[in-house]
């Protein structure tokens, strides 16, 4: 083992050596981008100067042809050259300050008697003067993987070569700020405690920062895997699971390059705020982010124009505000029962008996007028072959309806409304009609004024664009009435009667669904299953390009939308992140959903990561969060210490704004920065808010709707603080009254552990029943 103080002198003169050759690079860079830019402004402002163009004959047109490419050519070329070295600069900014952090000493097996390869990990290469040998390696390159599973002694990586082995004799780590050494020391397997708690100890951010320095073993199996299809990662809270899955997806693109794209990976995230959350981790490793979106986004993007769609945070509110309301067991008996592959297989059966009889289709009507009846498409429908799919004959029927409108669209012409619509017309539509008729040569200029061709040319044209509309909208199938046919559904007393596994409320469930859908609102537990039925009715438009998937919050989906998501992406891989013990929603199961998602994959496709240890909230946040839990000392926090949660008891309700204010002030005073104070519901939290707002000033509510995600104080429903964390927390209602049913334990468990540095939790009345033993 090398002896650090003796080492340290010289890895400060190898760190200040590789900045100033960084910083040079970046002024020569800067150089050459700036005359690279300049070029590509002179060739697009000069293009048409240079290209010769002449099309007097076959062969000028070709030169003009060739000409205008070559330079097309040229510019491309310049635009490839000033990206290439755009990204180049990125990557050398991030190095200059700190180049790297890790060093590994490694001896190859097929070569025992040779010196140690001196090896420096950082978050991007970069090479020598002579392009030949690399002073500092990608944190992704295959030798580093090496760094983050191996202490000193045999070590093996895998390459596409193959796989090379051979023994570490020093791992050793760094922490660099502005070029210089603040922290060097030598450690065995795992990352030293002393990095992570430099990084666990600051403040929260805005914005996720990335982990490549701080990777720890089991993250890093996350990170790498490229054989599963179906890859599931149960983790505690703060376990680093959303980190890691976007690290992930660094690695992914960069051990895929010019294969994979950032296009091709769609992260499924809890909510629009967490977007905004994760939005920099990707470019500050030098990538482009991927497509990220919400299950509720994507939804509305499907059926938004059908219905007015409930989001999954006003069923959230429903469910935890509602017991008092008429019919609330029997909803949430809908809402469990609609999230079961079981009523996948009654749509199922459902769509089997529409292709026999039952389709609803809309009329298509023109200026008040049916000019193809509904009645009529079901009887063209039902006359095709029953044995076609009912997607292929909904296309057979589409042709159908266009060829009809052609011939409709030639009736429509002699209509008085037509001659109306002429007569406003404007002196250029009248020259464009005679420039055209004159090229048809359907008349001469001295025949000019044969006003009925000129009649008939202009009503087709006027009667043409009216009936644009009409069939743009039988191109988009909109003929079929899906919702009428999803009302069907529900207004069959037996639909689904006398199935196993079917509420014994199903029919005061269907009463409720049906009404509301009546009412052109469709509750979230409806919207997969319609969204569903609409793609098998329709043909299933599948994302076929997408090659990765990503779910955050993954517990949060229900067996019917990982069913209907496979379907939806079918040459996706799968990388889920969950925690059970942060299940929230009323259809949130067990891991038994999990299991069943596994079995859509083939055998031995899926892979399950377990990560335990918890690194977001000090020791003592960890260790009071986890007896809320059943299970909870599974959990292994990070040895940070911290000061103990508190349990403060106000006299009474009107009591806990002052005191809350007053716990506001003294952690203000002690240098945090961002403080949540987080409540059950988004009604208590605008409650909480206006009973602030005179005695403390700087608060801002989270509401549903807010889509960025800003560093200071915030008032947050604990729904929506799920995947994020704060410096401090407070626990606005911690009493008996605000959580006590069972269902609510693990809403409860996911707003303690927010907290990253203190916890403090209020209450009037009588303490939650999770915290009295």
């Amino acid at each position: 083992m090398s002896n650090i103080d003796n080492d340290r002198k010289e890895e400060q003169a190898r760190v200040e050596s590789l900045t100033g050759l960084i910083i040079n690079r970046i002024e020569t860079l800067r150089e050459k981008t700036g005359g690279i830019r300049g070029e590509i402004v002179d060739i697009r402002r000069d293009f048409w100067d240079d290209v010769t163009v002449n099309f007097e004959d076959s062969a000028e047109s070709a030169e003009t042809f060739a000409s205008m490419k070559q330079q097309a050519e040229l510019l491309s070329e310049r635009e490839r050259s000033h990206r290439h070295m755009k990204e180049q600069l990125a990557t050398l900014e991030r190095l200059k300050t700190s180049p790297y952090f890790g060093r590994i000493d490694l001896i190859d097996e097929a070569d025992p008697d040779a010196k140690p390869d001196v090896i420096y990990l950082g978050v991007g290469s970069l090479l020598d003067d002579s392009g030949e040998e690399y002073l500092i390696y990608d944190w992704r390159a295959p030798v580093s993987s090496v760094y983050y599973d191996y202490g000193p002694g045999p070590v093996a990586y895998e390459t596409p070569a193959g796989t090379i082995r051979g023994e570490m004799t020093l791992k050793r780590q760094y922490m660099i700020r502005n070029g210089q050494i603040r922290s060097m020391f030598d450690t065995g397997v795992t990352i030293g405690d002393e990095l992570l708690q430099e990084v666990l100890g600051k403040g929260s951010d805005a914005v996720m920062k990335t982990i490549v320095a701080t990777i720890q073993q089991e993250q890093n199996a996350i990170i790498r895997n490229e054989r599963a299809k179906l890859l599931i990662v149960q983790g505690a809270a703060g376990s680093g699971k959303t980190s890691a899955a976007l690290q992930r997806v660094a690695y992914l693109l960069y051990r895929y390059r010019g294969v994979l794209s950032a296009d091709q990976i769609v992260l499924f995230s809890p909510n629009p705020m967490f977007n905004s959350y994760v939005s920099t981790v990707l470019p500050e490793l030098g990538e482009q982010n991927m497509n990220q979106t919400t299950y509720q986004q994507y939804l509305e993007h499907r059926i938004g124009r059908d219905f007015t769609l409930e989001d999954p945070f006003t069923q959230m509110e429903y469910s935890l505000t509602g017991m008092s309301e008429k019919n609330y067991e029997a909803r949430m008996d809908g809402i469990r029962l609609k999230s079961r592959a079981e009523f996948m297989e009654r749509i199922d059966e459902y769509v089997s008996t529409l292709g026999e009889s039952g389709l609803v289709f809309k009329s298509i009507v023109f200026r008040g007028r049916k000019l193809i009846s509904g009645k009529a498409m079901a009887e063209k429908f039902y006359e095709m072959d029953h044995t076609v799919t009912i997607p292929n004959r909904l296309r057979s029927l589409s042709l159908w309806l266009l060829k009809e409108l052609t011939g409709l669209a030639k009736l429509e012409q002699k209509k008085k409304w037509v001659d109306e619509a002429i007569e406003l017309l404007d002196n250029e539509s009248y020259a464009q009609a005679y420039q055209e008729l004159s090229g048809k040569k359907r008349f001469t200029e001295q025949s000019y004024d044969d006003f009925d061709s000129e009649r008939n040319y202009l009503a087709a044209k006027v009667v043409q664009e009216k009936f644009k509309k009409l069939r743009r909208s039988v191109k988009r199938g909109k003929f079929l009435n899906v919702p009428a046919i999803y009302k069907l559904f529900y207004q069959s007393a037996g639909t689904i009667q006398g199935h196993s596994n079917v509420s014994d409320q199903w029919e005061l469930i269907r009463e409720i669904t049906l009404e509301q859908l009546l009412e052109g609102t469709i509750p979230y537990e409806d919207a997969t299953p319609y969204a569903y039925l609409k793609e098998k009715l329709e043909g299933f438009h599948t994302h076929t390009t997408v090659r990765h998937l990503f779910i955050d919050e993954a517990q949060d989906y229900s067996e019917f939308q990982y069913r209907y998501l496979k379907r939806l992406f079918p040459n996706s891989k799968f990388t889920l992140l969950g925690d059970f013990n942060q299940s929230i929603f009323a259809h949130s199961g067990t891991g038994e959903v999990f299991h069943t998602l596994s079995m859509l994959f083939d055998q031995g496709e899926s892979e399950r990561i377990t990560l335990y240890r918890s690194y977001r909230s000090t020791r003592q946040i960890v260790e009071f969060a986890s007896r809320i839990i059943q299970d909870g000392e599974r959990i292994e926090p990070f040895n940070r210490n911290g000061t103990e949660p508190t349990l403060t008891q106000a006299a009474s309700k009107e009591d806990l704004p002052a005191s809350i204010a007053e716990r506001l002030r003294m952690l203000e005073k002690a240098g945090y920065e961002s403080i949540a104070i987080i409540c059950k519901t988004a009604a208590e939290a605008k409650q909480i808010s206006e009973q602030l707002a005179p005695i403390y000033a700087g608060l801002r509510l989270i509401e549903k709707e807010t889509v960025t995600f800003e560093k200071g104080n915030v008032i947050i429903p604990s729904y929506l603080a799920k995947g994020v964390e704060f410096d401090s927390v407070i626990i606005s209602d911690a009493s008996e009254e605000a959580y006590s049913r069972e269902s609510e334990r693990k809403l409860f468990y996911t707003a303690c552990t927010r907290a990253m540095h203190e916890l403090h939790l209020y209450y009037a009345g009588e303490l939650t029943p999770f915290l009295q033993k």
